[in-house]
């Protein structure tokens, strides 16, 4: 049986503004985000024969109806019927619940993977419809590059090559405690408190105004989720401070944590922010280095 992989890349959000609920009960969002050279891996293989197979490397992993990869197993052959039985090898790095997109970039790594596989029967609008009927980032990860992400995440604007040679290369140091974040209760919280959505006017312009000049990345660091999820998860705000302070780095949350993501310049600002980041999480943390791709 042919194997091919895939390597489906986290993301960072490096701007974003959560400006409204919709009608059909999600979000309106504008946000900046860019893939990372840290990711999942799937290993995909095609069967002339059997059913559905789904093994990870995490074995805290469902690996049935219950994983997005095995729904876009089921997805893709609903809108695509064909003969093979699917074999997936899903090789975790990216931790769950981390605000970095990684089941996300595995069902939309499985949906270009299978594609290909299968003579590529689906032309790009079609796979992103299905991506987005799997949820709201999986059309970002299709092809992955920095990009500017309106309404629920299904309108993807790829930044202009000069501000993504501003990100390019760019150092960072993901940091993630021992618990995990459920989105559904982050955006949740958010519509519990709509007096802190933000203006869409005004997240457009400061937007504008980073993408035409030439300040720092830090510069355009924002994140409207980190109002309501440091409200309940105290930690993270601690220790945001901390590295700032300590280690004089820009600390921003990704999505709706829990991770946080620090830029640093060198080595040597790496090192000092991955000591406060370990000796604040213990051994039950997570933190690795990225950079932005």
């Amino acid at each position: 049986m042919e194997t091919i992989e895939e390597f489906c890349p986290a993301k960072v959000n490096l701007f974003l503004a959560v400006t409204g609920r919709r009608a059909d009960g999600f979000h309106e969002l504008i946000s900046v985000m860019a893939p990372l050279d840290v990711g999942d891996c799937l290993r995909i293989r095609l069967a002339p024969a059997g059913e559905t197979r789904l093994s990870c490397s995490d074995p805290s992993l469902p690996c049935d109806e219950r994983n997005l990869v095995w729904q876009a197993v089921a997805a893709f052959r609903r809108r695509h019927p064909y003969p093979e039985a699917v074999q997936v090898d899903l090789e975790k790095r990216v931790p769950v619940g981390a605000g970095l997109g990684g089941g996300s970039s595995d069902a939309a790594g499985l949906l270009r993977g299978l594609n290909r596989m299968l003579g590529s029967p689906l032309g790009p609008a079609d796979l992103s419809a299905l991506a987005a009927s799997l949820g709201s980032d999986c059309p970002f990860f299709l092809h992955p590059a920095p990009a500017l992400v309106r309404g629920r995440g299904e309108r993807i604007s790829p930044l202009p090559e000069t501000v993504c040679a501003r990100l390019r290369g760019k150092r960072l140091l993901l940091i993630k405690p021992s618990f995990s974040i459920s989105t559904a209760w982050a955006y949740g919280a958010m519509a519990q408190a709509p007096e802190g959505y933000g203006s869409a006017e005004a997240a457009e312009a400061r937007l504008a105004a980073w993408m035409s000049g030439v300040e720092p990345l830090s510069s355009l660091l924002f994140n409207q989720m980190e109002s309501v999820v440091y409200r309940k998860y105290i930690p993270l705000p601690v220790l945001k401070d901390r590295l700032e302070r300590e280690a004089g780095v820009p600390v921003l949350l990704s999505g709706s944590g829990s991770t946080l993501f620090a830029l640093v310049e060198d080595a040597a600002q790496r090192d000092l922010a991955e000591e406060v980041a370990r000796e604040a999480l213990g051994a039950a943390g997570w933190v690795v280095e990225g950079r932005l791709v």
